[in-house]
């Protein structure tokens, strides 16, 4: 306690002096399970190869085979020495057409290079949403390993969305799987016993929730909309009945965690029988306003079809596509397009982050660590938070989390006036 009481002075002093603090630290109005992990946190990058894949910008991408590079960020429990120097992240992310890219940058709690610490830590893949980066989800990422996750966020590298063609735009649809899959392997024989190889869980936001629910069991529908899309017929080859339909599978997932998912426009890349075919526990999580990937076709069609799987669907209710990146940082806040990235014109970006955190933290650590009581933070009393009660004992401060319970209807973790403006559903594998 004493050390998050640390950080959260030290986050506030640098507001005070101009700064900003990690967004992995939620604020004070976070629901219970928000809060940073014991761990301190390591960072560093790796570079993988993934040999001889499909070069589709070859004029013959049907045979042409090239090798794509892949930098992998890694966030882990680690010893850290004293008076370390913490992380500053970067990335670019493409400007409002014709104008040129923004960079930006996110500080971080993570310290460069650090020793990783402990063995046997789950391994959480982290897969960004088309043209995003890892730095943009660094409220995830540093809060996951702070709680004994090692957390790799893939840099898949997509193409400007917005002056391509059709064809290249859905080249994602074959890299994203195939990227988790590569790494997932490649990590797993990297990291050796810092890791433990039979327990995954992959967590993705729009075009990466399309990449984990596939990597992660969903099979692709031969007729579905990328397949004629995808030049050189690759993506046909990883349909389901196809002979390299498994090369898309990662073993040792335990759980799956998909923001906002794409995969269901304008029609599904899965189909029913996809969608079936999942039976890993799912937590999805989307706006029922997403104005990019429609929420019926999105997260709800999902949470529906995944009938073998046991799942559950948090919607944050007239909230938009953007619910799974930090806080706009000060140089993407020079336009409403670069604003738009990141923060969601209704809800602040801070809570729905500190919200997510509260219950990917609860569904991970019940699937991963065992922790079988934290089931008791998703099996809310009542599907719509405004509803829940809580008439709190005289005396109970005002900041204090609902305990759940008889009697007790307020979402538990939560603070009082605290829970509104969601809903969470249940659907029990059949």
């Amino acid at each position: 306690m004493a050390r998050l009481i640390r950080l959260a002075l030290a986050g506030l002093a640098a507001i005070g002096s101009g700064g900003a603090a990690p967004p992995s630290i939620p604020g004070v109005d976070a629901p219970e399970l928000a809060a940073l992990g014991p761990d301190k946190v390591g960072f560093r990058t790796v570079r993988l190869i993934h040999r001889a894949q499909p070069d589709f910008s070859s004029a013959d991408p049907a045979s042409a085979k090239a090798d794509r590079i892949l930098t992998v960020d890694l966030w882990y429990p680690a010893s850290v020495r004293r008076g370390a120097r913490a992380a500053t992240y970067r990335a670019t992310f493409w400007g409002e057409p014709p104008l040129a890219a923004v960079s930006f940058t996110v500080p971080g709690l993570a310290i460069p290079g650090a020793a990783p610490r402990g063995k046997g830590h789950p391994l959480v893949i982290l897969s960004h949403g088309y043209s995003n980066a890892p730095a943009a989800m660094t409220w995830l990422t540093e809060n996951l390993a702070s709680k004994g996750y090692v957390v790799a966020g893939i840099h898949h590298q997509d193409p400007n969305p917005y002056v391509i063609s059709a064809e290249a735009r859905a080249v994602p649809n074959y890299n994203r799987p195939s990227d988790i899959a590569f790494v997932v392997a490649e990590l797993s024989a990297r990291l050796g016993d810092q890791i433990d190889p039979a327990n995954v869980a992959l967590i993705g936001y729009s075009q990466g929730g399309y990449g984990v629910l596939t990597a992660g069991g969903a099979s692709l529908d031969p007729a579905g909309p990328n397949m004629a899309l995808v030049p050189g017929g690759w993506l046909r080859k990883h349909a389901r009945s196809a002979g390299e339909a498994a090369a898309f599978k990662v073993p040792g997932v335990k759980a799956i965690v998909a923001l906002a998912p794409a995969g269901g426009v304008p029609r599904s890349a899965w189909g029913a029988e996809g969608l079936a075919a999942l039976t890993v526990p799912l937590l999805l999580i989307q706006g029922d306003a997403d104005p990019v990937v429609d929420y019926q076709q999105g997260a709800l069609a999902v949470f529906k079809g995944a009938v073998r799987a046991n799942r559950y669907l948090l919607t944050y209710l007239q909230a938009g596509h953007s619910v799974a990146l930090n806080p706009a940082p000060l140089q993407m806040r020079g336009s409403v397009w670069d604003l738009d990235w990141f923060e969601d014109p209704i809800w602040r970006q801070d809570r729905i982050n500190a919200i997510n955190l509260h219950f990917i933290t609860a569904f991970l650590d019940w699937h991963m660590h065992g922790r079988t009581e934290l089931s008791a933070y998703l099996d809310v009393p009542v599907i719509k938070s405004s509803e829940g009660i809580w008439n709190a004992p005289p005396g109970t401060p005002w900041g204090a989390y609902s305990l759940g319970g008889t009697g007790v209807t307020l979402w538990k973790g939560f603070q009082r006036r605290h829970a509104q403006g969601m809903e969470l559903r249940h659907a029990a594998a059949e």
